[in-house]
């Protein structure tokens, strides 16, 4: 019995260290080394995300632009070309995005799972490819759209090795800002607020019949 409640105490005082270790460690690390701590170099990077606010600053851009525009086309099978919906929101996208020159986008490519995963890798690229030229067409310098990246058949919306068109589309993210601290918006601070100023005073207008006719679009297959 006294070797058991020794034992006990033991393990009871290890925990308490243990608790006291982690939270010293925690106090003394520095601010945002929390957030990613896998490689060297890391810690310093986020901590001068968090002081800087170029984190939050480009979660809330991102969650602005997902909640104010589609960031999602679709594609038909075994397709990379896009239809007339996926151009409508391109267009969208493209309307949106000059308006705030100092943020920079990701377009990442995706797949259903019909095909092998080489093929499908390529598809993605491709898919993606189509939508960065689109919105360059639209006036969208290439050097804001940071990256296109594929995940291929890896990031499926819908879980069938069938023929799913929500699988087959490219997405289209805020990645970050031209600058290196967000607020600063390379001297364009003032020239954004009057844009959106004079934006808010603009009377919502109906979607014409032409964007109407030409929209819905897709059916189809996979890939």
């Amino acid at each position: 019995m006294k070797y058991l409640l020794t034992a006990t105490a033991a393990t009871a005082l290890l925990a308490g260290c243990d608790t006291v270790n982690r939270s010293f460690n925690s106090f003394n690390q520095e601010a945002g080394v929390q957030i990613e701590a896998a490689d060297f170099g890391n810690a310093t990077m986020n901590n001068t995300l968090v002081q800087s606010g170029a984190t939050s600053h480009t979660i809330a851009v991102g969650r602005r632009f997902d909640n104010e525009v589609e960031s999602t086309i679709n594609f038909g099978f075994n397709e990379s070309s896009l239809d007339a919906a996926a151009q409508a929101t391109l267009r969208q996208q493209a309307d949106w995005i000059k308006q705030f020159p100092e943020v920079r986008f990701k377009v990442f490519g995706h797949t259903d799972l019909v095909g092998s995963a080489a093929y499908n890798k390529r598809l993605g690229l491709a898919r993606a490819n189509a939508a960065v030229n689109y919105l360059v067409g639209q006036g969208i310098s290439r050097s804001r759209l940071e990256a296109v990246a594929s995940f291929g058949e890896t990031r499926p919306v819908i879980n069938t090795s069938a023929q799913e068109r929500r699988n087959r589309r490219t997405v289209t993210e805020v990645s970050g800002f031209v600058q290196n601290h967000p607020t600063l918006l390379n001297g364009k601070y003032a020239e954004v607020i009057f844009r959106e100023y004079v934006a808010s005073a603009v009377p919502r207008t109906e979607v014409s019949a032409t964007e109407v006719a030409s929209g819905g679009g897709g059916g189809g297959g996979g890939q």
